[in-house]
């Protein structure tokens, strides 16, 4: 019985983790500390940085916000899921819609505590953070365009407000922002095609809907060319970017082979191939931060 209870228990936590993208909001609160550490706090000594006790309040708020907003989005998707991605949906759906909505608005309450210990500004952020968050799972995500804008904005908000924690909005930071922020953007159109059945099925109008595929990659393209714009800036510039320039080459290339393989693409499995490949290029710009100064644990400690 005891066995059967842990297996059963062991399978909820799996399921919760599945629907709040465990693994994406470890990459989020890692982006936010390695952005702090390399790119908004430079000068800082590293222990000051890691221990500051309102950064962690505001990366643990935006980290609970993130997750209630992946619990929403779940809860309205739940039947196009069902067509795009059975196998997860049936994993997320081994916790009730009920439970879901009570971890959902347990974790926005304790977003909003935590942000009133660092200020009410932050208090107000999070609170329409969530707002937005709610709203677009509700009712943006299903119109083109604006739809697209929300999720790409929404998405890059955790990093703004740790730029605005550390007052700092040196020219870099809005270059950095401006390409993840393009990066994001193509991601979202990849997924708007990877779920094209889905979504025509239960009447989402997204941009491969209303206006087809191939207009589709042809916004698509657009981004990409707009992605060397803050490519070159870094790479020309005198920004000290150190070895993370190599990162910036590697991911030109890599979009390079996306839009070849995005023009050839046809089926559900292609699209998806290129969803991870723009994924596997935001994961590794998050750690090639790193690069930026590889000797900063050792030259930071004190």
């Amino acid at each position: 019985m005891s066995s059967k209870k842990n297996r059963h228990l062991l399978l909820k936590l799996a399921s919760l983790f599945s629907v709040v993208r465990g693994y994406n909001i470890l990459v989020i609160i890692a982006a936010q500390y390695l952005t702090s550490i390399y790119i908004l706090a430079p000068n800082k000594p590293l222990a000051e940085v890691l221990f500051e006790k309102n950064l962690f309040i505001i990366v643990l708020a935006s980290a609970l916000a993130i997750a209630s907003g992946y619990i929403i989005n779940n809860f309205y998707d739940t039947e196009k899921d069902l067509i795009n991605r059975p196998q997860k949906t049936f994993l997320d759906n081994y916790i009730s819609q009920k439970t879901k909505l009570s971890v959902y608005f347990t974790l926005n309450i304790l977003s909003v505590i935590l942000a009133s210990y660092v200020s009410f500004k932050a208090v107000l952020f999070f609170s329409a953070y969530i707002f937005f968050l709610w709203f677009y799972s509700h009712k943006l995500k299903k119109y083109p365009f604006i739809g697209n804008l929300t999720a790409s904005t929404l998405a890059v908000m955790p990093f703004f407000v740790v730029f605005v924690f550390y007052q700092n909005f040196d020219l870099i930071i809005f270059i950095h922002a401006t390409y993840l922020f393009l990066i994001i953007s193509i991601r979202e159109l990849v997924k708007d095609l990877e779920n094209l059945k889905g979504d025509f099925t239960q009447e989402y109008n997204t941009i491969p809907v209303v206006y087809g595929v191939p207009f589709t990659k042809k916004i698509a393209t657009a981004l990409v060319a707009l992605t060397s714009i803050p490519t070159l800036l870094l790479l020309v510039k005198d920004f000290n970017i150190g070895y993370m320039y190599y990162y910036f080459i590697t991911a030109f290339f890599l979009l390079i082979a996306f839009l070849y393989f995005l023009w050839k693409s046809k089926s559900k499995l292609q699209y998806t191939i290129l969803h991870n490949l723009l994924k596997l290029i935001i994961v590794l710009g998050v750690f090639s931060i790193l690069l930026i100064d590889i000797d900063v644990v050792l030259n930071r400690i004190f």
